[in-house]
């Protein structure tokens, strides 16, 4: 892989800071007091530099930006301390002298695209209006300077692409809008809040890299707000570790990542998981867990063996095959077709996890959702524990799937706001006429207590849990029929650093004790590595690789496979001044022409089960 330097951050970039912020203390009003969220932070961003905030959700990071920005609304929030851009007090500026500001001295880019742009305006037109209001171009002028900065941003064929509506672009052509859009008044410091979190691993290190070549590009600073922690080591020269409102530890982010001084620094970093740390383990392996207050640690403990390899698989999946018609016209005529799964074929045994991995749109969540029937599948064929169950009527249907159960992404999404999560976790045990109300709550119980929960929260409603927690509950749910099978449809995803490792954690025991099987859906590459026995790699709606998880990660034989391990990002600050060779292509449409037929597959055996597509070079 090709590297190159990277020119660091000015020498003398400290003594004059391109922003200062000292002693920044937000609070919002809440019955007729204000609560600070933010307190007492303070911390310079030099000229070309890089400085990260980091933390988990709720450390108000996020806060701390807007309060730069001041976005906080005057009648609910207030603004005390120092913040100085190039020596100018930006918190006594008029409002009107502070638009002109925003946007112009200072851009930001926010997690999701979408929330930013206006999905009834061409993305030119929204880029052209900046250069219109804060430049004083022309329309023409704006126009062209919109289109070389879409060229500038790697959006290919900028040209023919200008007059594009936001929804025709990926999740990760999006946000080079975004950026393109924060650089078009080329200003003196870019806050980025989260701009990579919601992206898949590979759309993630093309806008990493992006963002490190414009600066240099463009001679700007940069604040970076994340919680993932493998992408500061990648892009900061400096971090503010952030913890309930406060800044734990301020330093060089070499420093921060090899002697960090304070217990929540090492929490964070005690649940990054590392693309390479399972070599030479056979088994799933615990992550360590660093207590947030005291520092101590315990010892990550490799899984003992539950596979029942000499069983009949709990799953069994062949020749699966999954399409979506595509109509248009006045009488819905099939104009295509979308080849989401492809002649998909695996089996999973008691105790095992099987990981399905892959970017968006590769068919894995409609892999997960057809074996339960929750699509249904063209053709192929689905036997859990025996039974077949794309052959079954809707009442065996609902017989079979007290077996098999489904955690899917976003827990507040997957719970009923007006159901309290007792009362959510018994539904099942209910429908199913399998408890009495009495044994229901003595089940719900149970069951929160063994996901690691009190039994008295089962009182509450989901708005009273953490992300972390409301997931916990989704997995007591998942339980509560004490199934065979459990498809985690990106799981963890969503998840804090260390709320993840917790999360995989209590799967990983729970698997152990229950001789539970997963359908590991993920694109987390270095998260599958940790807890999965087998890994499938998913592209274009077809498998191209499958294998024990060693042979895979330690050997990997596609190239999509190899693309896939390449973007992870490492947790090592001392690469942060090489560049990868990261490819700028996004994974090809799934959309075929109506009467299209995928040609015939061949595959090898490059070791013991360990099975890989054959390519065209």
């Amino acid at each position: 892989m090709m590297t190159s330097p990277v020119p660091p951050a000015c020498s003398d970039a400290v003594a004059t800071p391109v922003l200062s912020v000292t002693g920044l203390t937000t609070s919002f009003s809440r019955d007729r007091q204000w609560l600070p969220v933010v307190r007492n932070i303070s911390f310079d961003v030099a000229a070309r530099e890089t400085v990260a905030i980091v933390g988990e959700s709720g450390s108000g990071k996020s806060v701390t930006a807007l309060s730069i920005m001041r976005l906080i609304p005057q009648q609910s929030g207030r603004i005390e301390g120092s913040v100085r851009l190039a020596g100018r007090e930006l918190l006594t500026l008029p409002e009107q002298a502070m638009r002109e500001v925003r946007g112009n001295e200072i851009a930001m880019i926010f997690q999701e695209p979408m929330t930013s742009l206006n999905p009834v305006l061409t993305i030119g037109t929204q880029i052209s209006e900046a250069l219109v209001y804060h430049r004083g171009l022309s329309r023409a002028a704006a126009e062209a300077e919109s289109i070389r900065l879409l060229d500038h941003v790697r959006i290919p064929a900028a040209i023919s692409r200008f007059a594009d509506y936001p929804h025709h672009f990926s999740g990760g052509m999006r946000q080079r809008v975004m950026i393109a859009m924060a650089l078009a008044c080329k200003p003196k410091l870019l806050i980025a809040d989260e701009p990579t979190t919601a992206l898949d691993v590979t759309i993630q290190a093309q806008i990493v890299e992006l963002l490190k070549e414009l600066q240099q590009d463009e001679g700007m600073s940069i604040l970076f707000i994340t919680h993932d922690m493998g992408v500061v080591a990648e892009v900061a020269d400096r971090t503010v570790v952030m913890y309930h409102g406060e800044a734990v530890e301020t330093d060089r982010t070499t420093r921060i990542f090899t002697a960090p001084s304070h217990a929540y620094t090492r929490a964070l970093l005690s649940a990054v998981p590392r693309l390479g740390s399972m070599a030479g383990r056979t088994q799933p392996m615990r992550f360590p867990i660093v207590d947030k207050v005291t520092g101590g640690s315990d010892t990550p403990v490799e899984m003992p063996d539950t596979v029942a390899r000499t069983e009949r698989p709990v799953l069994e999946v062949k020749h699966l095959t999954t399409r979506f018609p595509i109509r248009s016209g006045l009488f819905g005529r099939i104009a295509g077709r979308v080849h989401a799964v492809e002649n998909v074929s695996f089996s999973l045994h008691a105790g095992e996890t099987l990981a399905l991995v892959g970017e968006s749109g590769c068919g894995k969540s409609t892999t997960g959702r057809s074996i339960l029937k929750l699509i249904t599948p063209d053709s192929g064929s689905v036997v859990v524990d025996g039974e077949d169950v794309l052959g079954m009527g809707a009442r065996e249907l609902r017989a079979l799937r007290r077996r098999m159960q489904i955690v899917f992404q976003d827990p507040f999404a997957s719970l009923n706001p007006r159901m309290s999560v007792g009362a959510a976790i018994a539904a099942p045990l209910h429908a199913n006429g399998l408890a009495a109300a009495s044994e229901a709550r003595d089940k719900v119980a149970d069951l929160l207590v063994r996901v690691g929960l009190s039994a008295d929260m089962a009182r509450r409603y989901p708005h009273e849990f953490s992300g972390g927690q409301r997931q916990r509950i989704c997995i007591a749910r998942a339980l509560a029929l004490q199934p065979k099978l459990i498809i985690a449809d990106e799981a963890v995803s969503a998840l804090d650093v260390s709320v993840k490792a917790q999360v995989v954690n209590l799967m990983l025991e729970l698997q152990d004790s229950m001789k539970l099987s997963y359908l590991f859906i993920s694109h987390d590459m270095a998260v599958v590595e940790r807890m999965s026995h087998r890994v499938a790699v998913m592209y274009l709606g077809e498998i191209v690789e499958i294998g024990p998880r060693a042979a895979v990660f330690g050997e990997p034989q596609h190239p999509y496979t190899k693309k896939l391990m390449a973007a992870v990002p490492i947790p090592d600050p001392a690469r942060r001044t090489t560049r990868r060779g990261i490819s700028n292509d996004e994974i090809r449409s799934p959309v075929r022409a109506p009467d299209y037929q995928p040609p015939a597959r061949q595959y090898r055996e490059v070791s013991p089960g360990h099975i890989v597509q054959l390519w065209d070079a």
